[in-house]
């Protein structure tokens, strides 16, 4: 049996057809859109929280979304286990529905930023990696606030507990403030939770899935997920 993603859509998403495709079209795994108004999972294993500008990013971007019925849901899927993944503003969102610590700032430059970026894959033992060859993937970024920033203490548990999943680095794997493309704490690009089951990442994996990019780089986190619901 397939396993089932669940892609939530919210007003103002925009990647949440690139998530579908993705995982549907290209990977060939199930996968359904869930309207944000509607507290029903349908069944999903896995959901996806992507990326766009969830209400107008009006207040703080996901401050909005994280209200949204099915957001309730999801913190209720998360707590008993469920994976989830957050991308871009789904990562917002998943710090505004405290499923994740800390909070996103405007990029340093406070300048929107859409390019490839390159990450240090930190940790190959989660649910979200594990399927991952490459120490460096490349992957698309476009965010306005992905400055990931948290106090000290919680900064030092993501570091010790090797929360910290993705970071920003140069080709060969250099973590280097010069190769920070937002001023994100530690060049955080991407963190799970204490449990392992949810991730919120800013870089857009699912626009890096098909071959026909010349970039498949993001497969290998949908791979890892698939795999580990399988086994």
């Amino acid at each position: 049996m397939k396993p089932k993603f669940g892609v939530v859509v919210f007003p103002g998403s925009n990647c949440d057809h690139d998530a579908y495709y993705a995982t549907k079209k290209v990977l060939d795994y199930d996968a359904e859109f869930l309207w944000h108004k509607e507290p029903d999972l349908k069944g999903s294993d896995v959901i996806i929280l992507p990326g766009g500008f969830s209400y107008g990013d009006y207040l703080r971007s996901g401050a909005i979304a994280r209200f949204s019925p099915v957001v309730e849901e999801v913190i209720n899927f998360a707590e008993k286990g469920g994976v989830v993944i957050g991308i871009c503003n789904g990562f917002q969102i998943l710090l505004e529905a405290g499923l994740l610590p800390g909070a996103m700032r405007h990029n340093e430059s406070l300048k929107f930023i859409c390019k490839d970026s390159y990450l240090k894959v930190e940790n190959k033992n989660t649910i979200f990696s594990s399927e991952i060859v490459k120490d460096v993937i490349r992957v698309p970024v476009a965010h306005g606030e992905g400055n990931y920033f948290t106090d000290e203490k919680t900064l030092s548990e993501l570091e010790n507990n090797s929360q910290v999943l993705f970071r920003y680095a140069s080709p060969e794997g250099e973590v280097a403030p010069e190769f920070n493309i937002n001023g994100s704490l530690n060049n955080i690009a991407g963190i799970v939770n204490k449990n392992g089951n949810v991730l919120g990442m800013m870089p857009h994996p699912e626009r890096c899935v098909d071959p026909i990019l010349r970039n498949n780089d993001g497969a290998a986190v949908f791979q890892s997920i698939v795999k580990s619901l399988v086994n």
